[in-house]
């Protein structure tokens, strides 16, 4: 997946292949997934199994869960590949949780998990039914510094809203979409550092909602593979960390 990463000011800082590099997933129901999904978690660990290999990295984490329709409940085990091991299952994500939602609580899952990586998509659903792009902006800075008093060298990839589509019918809710990404922009470079790098993630290369999602919103396999892309060849790109995407669209 032939993709450039909108970088900061860290663009040529190589942080290499620490040895056991915490990764800490956070979103919301698009990282989540639900019942009977793959996810783009398990593309990524995929990933990382290629490129850093055995000991070179840990997934970390409070939930394994995905989303259970039918319970209306995170509570399902049943991931779209039976031997996604359940160390590589955890994450920090939730169907209908935001900026909003995980602000107050990434300091303490940082401490709690020792991560020291984290990958967070988040946004759609603050403004689709909670905050509007300024607030959600602010919470994504509250975010960014409550994560640095756990682990003042916390390293963070950022995603922008991928617009769902609402936003094809919504254009008050696009134009959110649109200035929520042009805030986050603002907040990755005011905020990223030397010790504790912030890199906005590029929209992943050639993602269509009308294709690699099964409803508009939450990925198919095709989009799980361009979502885990984009993080993994933003990391490659700015800090050295893996190597390129080479899973199924590595070529698209």
């Amino acid at each position: 997946m032939a993709q450039v990463s909108t970088v900061t000011s860290q663009a040529g800082a190589v942080i290499g292949h620490d040895v056991a590099m915490r990764f800490l997933f956070v979103g919301d129901s698009m990282t989540v997934g639900k019942t009977g999904d793959f996810t783009w978690r398990y593309r990524m660990w995929q990933h990382l199994e290629a490129t850093l290999g055995d000991g070179g990295y840990a997934i970390t984490g409070p939930r394994t869960e995905l989303y259970d329709t039918e319970a209306n409940a995170a509570l399902s085990h049943v991931y779209g590949d039976a031997a996604f091991p359940a160390s590589a299952r955890r994450h920090l994500a939730g169907w209908g949780e935001g900026w909003l939602h995980m602000a107050p609580v990434i300091a303490e899952t940082v401490a709690e998990t020792r991560a020291d990586v984290l990958l967070v998509s988040l946004g759609l659903i603050d403004l689709g039914f909670y905050t509007d792009s300024t607030q959600t902006a602010a919470n994504a800075r509250a975010f960014i510094t409550a994560a640095r008093t756990a682990n003042p060298r916390v390293k963070m990839l950022l995603l922008p809203v991928i617009p769902n589509i609402r936003a094809e019918s919504d254009a008050p809710f696009a134009a959110e979409c649109d200035r929520f990404n042009t805030l986050l922009a603002k907040v990755v470079a005011d905020l990223d550092t030397p010790s504790s790098p912030v890199l906005l993630v590029s929209h992943p290369t050639g993602y269509d909602i009308h294709t690699d999602t099964y409803d508009g919103t939450h990925p198919g396999p095709t989009g799980e593979h361009r979502l885990a892309g984009a993080f993994a060849d933003a990391m490659h790109q700015a800090w050295g960390v893996g190597g390129p995407y080479a899973g199924a669209l590595a070529a698209a």
